[in-house]
């Protein structure tokens, strides 16, 4: 049986990847920070799907909560696809450079970056023992264009895309995958800017299915977006 830790799982991008991981019957390590939130969904998923579903509770810029994760992957069996899916904005809503509290680019730093990359280090061991071990790193257009006010969470995901294609160079046993969901209906897009109309985006349900198909074809690494993927394209199309 596959096994996969999928942060940022309570709900949005990460909760819905989870359902098509369960859906496809893999086992699941979930994170996220709200406990009450992640046990629901978990014990939803595990009822759905008939899979095992383990929730730990935590921030991935924790070491004793990453440290949790990959033992809770290890007793299920393994780890087959880490999913760096958590993250935070930095300020909400998003402001420009020139009024961003540091503080929060700190935060966004440690939660966008430094953590996934703790989760990377120390899964390796166990990506490397599995017959298809890869990483899926959430990107954003925001990474490549210099959208105002994005400018900080921007930063962050830039920073995660020069890791994972480092980390692709490093690791050619694996495949690593840095892939852009573009906007979606979620609560984080409607706290960066609210007030925004949301109706005409796609759900984070909608999007998830696409993006997996990184995972169900064996697509090499590289950056997509989901509207690449959705038209067929191959590693790098896309923004």
């Amino acid at each position: 049986m596959s096994v996969a830790v999928v942060t940022g799982a309570s709900r949005g991008l990460g909760r819905a990847l989870a359902g098509e991981l369960a859906a496809r019957g893999w086992d699941l390590v979930l994170s996220a920070r709200g406990a009450a939130a992640l046990k629901e969904a978990a014990a939803g998923l595990e009822r759905a799907a008939g899979v095992r579903v383990v929730a730990v509770a935590g921030d991935v810029s924790s070491g004793e909560h990453r440290a949790a994760l990959l033992a809770a992957a290890r007793e299920l069996g393994g780890l087959d696809l880490l999913v760096n899916n958590a993250g935070v904005l930095g300020a909400e809503p998003l402001v420009p450079l020139a009024l961003h509290p540091l503080d929060g680019l700190r935060e966004a730093f440690e939660v966008n970056v430094v953590g996934p990359l703790g989760l990377v280090q120390e899964g390796l061991p166990l990506l490397r023992a599995s017959a298809a071990g890869a990483v899926l790193n959430i990107s954003s257009d925001a990474a490549v264009v210099p959208y105002a006010t994005w400018g900080a969470y921007g930063a962050t995901k830039a920073a995660g895309d020069l890791l994972s294609a480092v980390l692709a160079v490093e690791e050619p046993g694996l495949r690593v995958w840095w892939a852009d969901p573009g906007s979606m209906r979620t609560r984080m897009m409607a706290a960066a800017e609210p007030g925004e109309d949301l109706a005409g985006l796609p759900t984070p349900e909608e999007v998830a299915p696409v993006l997996l198909r990184l995972v169900a074809d064996g697509l090499p690494s590289g950056r997509y977006t989901a509207e690449g993927l959705a038209a067929g394209a191959g590693a790098g199309a896309g923004r």
